[in-house]
């Protein structure tokens, strides 16, 4: 009877602890919708706890951490617990493996805990409602549409703060944002806004919800059962938008409806002076594929500068210089125009540019005219004559050859001493042949660029800014130029 009195109260001592000592895991809530928030709870009852140590919940990152303590007493005596939250945002369904504890000397586990996680809805009943539309679903590559986003609030939400995130926008250009209107009815606040975007691809593409982050008061029990004030965050999301994207026909690569444009700072120029032309796109369309106007011109030097579009605008800037008089000729651009139906191509005019001092030479005009027949007679005697004198010339001929022969090794001796001599140094005062040389490097080194607008603004502009002459002589070193 001793021995089994002894067994149980060992037992009785071992359903003690195995009833103070436990770990259990919840998830709150245990669905949730993409993007949103979960709280993982770890309730830890038992004497002599070590704190696990929670780095990461289904490979998600732990967004915020927060702890509570509570005593209790359970049959004349007191009990411990402990709270252990970790707030997260799971991206998919997953199972969260159970947490192993130390305490009393021994490990305990938790159980393990699903947490289900949906695609983002929209709920069109909840005090916040954001919705989405585009005005056209079926386009061809690279036209411009617009997506209408609109907020709903009722008038009788309440809210402490909120965060608003744009669409993924992936598989296409944002052209234009407006700026956000708002008006007021008798039960909501209505906020609208829209976007102009263009498909970059062919094929269904989908434009993600946007999504609003919904901050609200709640009142939570602490732990002696009292009310306390706290913030919960909500998500609210609008509906996705599908997008069929057409290649554009008659293999075109452009499409939309433009206009185009050249001005020229000058059209008469000294040898080796810049010219400087600025093309300009104006008009609807996917000018983001538009490339260079940059054209090839025989014994012309051009540099061109990279294509910029700020909205509807695409502009261009281009350098010309050459030693002779050249042609600029037209830019042009063929685009699918989606008013016409068809491929249309526009052009600027051709551009003719003066040189002073042009090295190009105008070959003299020659005309033969009939002569009379007696002049003809005398000049054929005439010839006769000088092919008579020829033997006589023949042996002064072969010494002029001789001489002529000994004069041009000493020449060719002569030449780079005299060439040495007549090279000039690098002048970096120069600031037209100083443009000249920098310009290549202009899009590969923002020092150069910062050089290279202070000389157009003085030469072109009429500006009398100085240069930074230590910055230039890194320049001249570091590019050898001279």
């Amino acid at each position: 009877m001793k021995n089994l009195g002894k067994r149980i109260f060992i037992l009785f001592i071992l359903f003690t602890n195995a009833l103070y000592a436990s770990v259990t895991a919840r998830v709150e809530p245990p669905v949730v919708y993409s993007g949103e928030t979960a709280t993982y709870l770890l309730t830890i009852s038992g004497e002599k706890v070590h704190k696990p140590v929670v780095n990461d919940i289904c490979g998600n990152q732990i967004l915020a951490t927060s702890s509570q303590t509570s005593i209790e007493m359970v049959n004349m005596d007191y009990k411990k617990s402990y709270v252990l939250s970790y707030e997260f945002s799971p991206a998919k369904s997953c199972t969260i493996a159970p947490v192993s504890v130390e305490m009393d000397g021994k490990i305990e586990k938790s159980n393990a805990v699903k947490v289900l996680v949906k695609p983002a809805a929209q709920d069109k009943n909840a005090p916040f409602v954001l919705s989405s539309k585009a005005n056209k679903t079926n386009v061809y590559v690279g036209e411009p549409f617009v997506l209408y986003l609109e907020l709903k609030q009722s008038k009788r939400a309440s809210l402490v703060d909120s965060k608003f995130i744009e669409p993924d926008f992936k598989g296409f250009w944002v052209k234009n944002k407006s700026q956000a209107t708002r008006e007021e009815t008798p039960e909501y606040i209505i906020t609208k806004a829209s976007y102009t975007l263009a498909a970059q691809r062919e094929g269904n593409l989908n434009i993600k919800p946007a999504q609003l982050r919904i901050a609200t008061r709640v009142n939570r029990r602490d732990m002696w059962g009292s009310f306390m004030p706290q913030v919960k965050w909500k998500n609210y999301y609008s509906n996705e938008v599908q997008i069929h994207a057409k290649p554009l026909p008659n293999n075109a690569k452009i499409v939309g409806d433009f206009t185009i444009s050249a001005k020229v700072n000058k059209r008469e120029i000294t040898s080796n002076e810049a010219v400087n032309v600025t093309v300009t796109v104006k008009g609807e369309g996917n000018l983001e594929d538009i490339g260079s106007f940059k054209p090839y011109i025989d014994g012309v030097n051009v540099f061109d500068e990279k294509v910029e579009v700020h909205g509807d605008t695409l502009t261009q800037k281009l350098a010309f210089v050459s030693d002779k008089d050249f042609t600029i000729p037209p830019f042009k651009l063929a685009f699918y125009n989606l008013k016409t139906k068809r491929v249309e191509q526009i052009q600027t005019e051709p551009i003719a540019i003066k040189v002073k001092g042009s090295s190009k030479a105008t070959p003299a005009l020659t005309i033969q005219k009939e002569e009379p027949q007696e002049l003809q007679i005398k000049k054929a005697e005439q010839n006769s004559s000088v092919k008579s004198a020829a033997g006589v010339n023949f042996i002064w001929i072969v010494l002029a050859f001789i001489l002529g022969l000994l004069l041009g090794v000493t020449l060719m001796f002569l030449k780079p001493f005299q060439r040495a001599k007549k090279e000039k140094k690098f002048n970096i005062k120069d600031e037209k042949l100083l443009l000249l040389k920098l310009l290549p490097y202009k899009d590969m080194d923002e020092d150069v660029k910062k050089i290279v607008t202070i000389l157009e603004g003085n030469l072109y502009e009429g500006k009398k800014e100085q240069l930074d002459k230590k910055l230039l002589k890194e320049l001249v070193k570091e590019y050898d130029i001279s």
